[in-house]
């Protein structure tokens, strides 16, 4: 195994899911369902196509239904099996069996860094991903398939970004970049929500990260900013200074699922998708919004 293969995932899930509430009040926000699968089970997915093995899970108070899922549930599949129902019975068994899961608590919600920094030991000095599950990217070549592709041939801590309209930059992290070529970038600084008169750019940096793990000692030491968190992006700050880093545009559809809005436009989006819901569910949004009167004069003008 190359010192640069990247086998582990971290994926975040502790957080209290208030943007949710009253949904998240007593159900973890990752297992709000996006049309038929839970949030997290596509962040699993990205993961899994783009060559992870291991999936640490940093879960919280509350958040069993999370470890419930991708273990196998024995009286489920006895009655899929019962009732004839071979494929549905294919797909129960095949989300335990999509890598190999481990759950670390964290014990308060402390920040994404903080998160992140539960991973350690089963990490180890190795590189690793970093997923937010309520960023959903849907693309040809996963998300992160990209950025471990970018990080095997630069061997430096590599960051998803996608362009953002300048008055949004308040809700990201921005990357000060130097081009070095079409959608890669030089990360030359990192401001956390900057006022769009302060931002250096207007790339975004999009849940998705590759990690070497020297990040770990920085963290360690990384003093509580806002809300007395421990920030991940004030550790990556200190790692730029350090060694190189990278961002690389990912190329793909993004969803920010992790509000209201989005998780809505994302549940449109993939149910159109959806081979067996889709053609009724987008005669359904026409209809919506053309009522067949509306429709028939519509369609009358066009002719």
């Amino acid at each position: 195994m190359s010192r640069y293969d990247v086998r582990k995932a971290v994926i975040p899930a502790a957080g209290l899911g208030t943007r949710f509430l009253p949904a998240t009040k007593a159900s973890p926000k990752e297992m709000l369902p996006l049309v038929d699968k839970p949030l997290i089970q596509y962040a699993v997915e990205e993961a899994v196509a783009s060559g992870i093995e291991d999936i640490i899970i940093i879960t919280g108070r509350g958040k069993r239904a999370i470890e419930d899922h991708f273990d196998r549930s024995v009286e489920l599949e006895e009655n899929l099996k019962g009732n004839g129902k071979a494929q549905l019975l294919s797909q129960m068994r095949h989300i335990s069996t999509l890598a190999n899961f481990c759950y670390v608590r964290q014990s308060e919600a402390l920040g994404l860094g903080h998160a992140v920094l539960c991973a350690q030991r089963l990490i180890g000095d190795e590189p690793f991903a970093v997923i937010l599950g309520d960023e959903i990217i849907d693309a040809p070549v996963a998300g992160l398939a990209q950025l471990i592709h970018a990080y095997k041939k630069r061997h430096g801590a590599i960051l998803g970004v996608q362009e953002v309209p300048r008055h949004d930059v308040s809700r990201y992290g921005i990357v000060a970049p130097r081009t070095l070529s079409a959608g890669l970038h030089r990360v030359e600084g990192l401001i956390e929500k900057p006022a769009p008169a302060d931002a250096p750019s207007n790339l975004a940096v999009i849940g998705r990260y590759v990690l070497p793990p020297d990040i770990f000692s920085i963290l360690r030491k990384t003093r509580p900013g806002k809300n007395g968190e421990i920030q991940l992006t004030d550790a990556l700050v200190e790692l730029a200074k350090k060694s190189p880093m990278f961002a690389l545009e990912i190329q793909g559809q993004r969803y920010d699922a992790g509000d209201k809005l989005g998780f809505l436009i994302a549940t449109v989006e993939f149910a159109l998708k959806n081979p067996s819901l889709g053609p009724e569910f987008n005669e359904y949004l026409q209809n919506r919004m053309w009522p067949s009167g509306e429709r028939r004069k519509k369609m009358a003008v066009k002719t």
